[in-house]
């Protein structure tokens, strides 16, 4: 079994995770209250992911970050090294893809709050940055729980993208989706069958604390 691919794998999943736990809310506070006309056009840009094929978004992505690019570019003067095939490369596209697993449900959690608890606590004189700590961010518990585990679990088991991107470099950008495929076309299917039940049983562990949590979480807050 290649730990060193589990290892990246779950680098890369957790480092995606906490960038989008950061970028996300913004995004999906602004999806949720903003009034704008098109709106649905932002909306229709952040779950493009969830239908483009990995190849696609993958060859996109390359492109954009390639040194042909202004962003690669870029990169290549600052720190002398290309974006594509590196493991900061892979974090930009990974984030890209995972992006309405986290917004999505950030969202929906957002939305649901009462909204008169919230033009109660504008009535008060508190501004919308701390209404926004102090009432929706805590009733949005289990969609933040949830936005950030499926996000982790995406990047965990994600293929096309990682592949277009960051190619198959050994303890780079090598995860443990590529070392399954590489084990099979190996016709090594003893290890393929194992990093995929670990993979498998790493995938039911986390939703099950997941669920777990947010039976926890609704038990401190009540669904009204």
């Amino acid at each position: 079994m290649d730990w060193t691919a589990i290892w990246v794998s779950v680098r890369l999943s957790a480092v995606t995770m906490v960038i989008l736990a950061v970028a996300g809310v913004p995004i999906a506070y602004w999806v949720a209250f903003s009034r704008w006309r098109w709106k649905f056009l932002v909306e229709a840009v952040v779950a493009l992911p969830l239908v483009l094929p990995p190849t696609v978004l993958g060859f996109y992505i390359l492109v954009s970050l390639g040194p042909a690019s202004p962003i690669g570019r870029w990169y290549l003067d600052a720190f002398g090294r290309t974006l594509p095939f590196s493991f900061q490369g892979l974090v930009i596209a990974s984030v890209i893809y995972s992006l309405p697993f986290a917004v999505q449900p950030f969202a929906a959690a957002f939305a649901g709050v009462d909204r008169r608890l919230i033009e109660a606590s504008w009535s008060l004189g508190e501004s919308r940055l701390v209404t926004f700590i102090r009432i929706v961010l805590p009733l949005s518990v289990p969609g933040l729980i949830t936005g950030m585990v499926l996000s982790f679990a995406h990047t965990l088991g994600e293929f096309g993208v990682v592949l277009m991107v960051g190619g198959n470099v050994p303890g780079v950008t090598r995860t443990v989706s590529i070392a399954i495929y590489d084990a099979v076309q190996a016709l090594d299917y003893r290890t393929a069958g194992q990093t995929s039940l670990l993979l498998l049983a790493m995938s039911f562990a986390i939703l099950t604390i997941t669920y777990a949590l947010q039976r926890s979480v609704w038990a401190v807050w009540p669904a009204s």
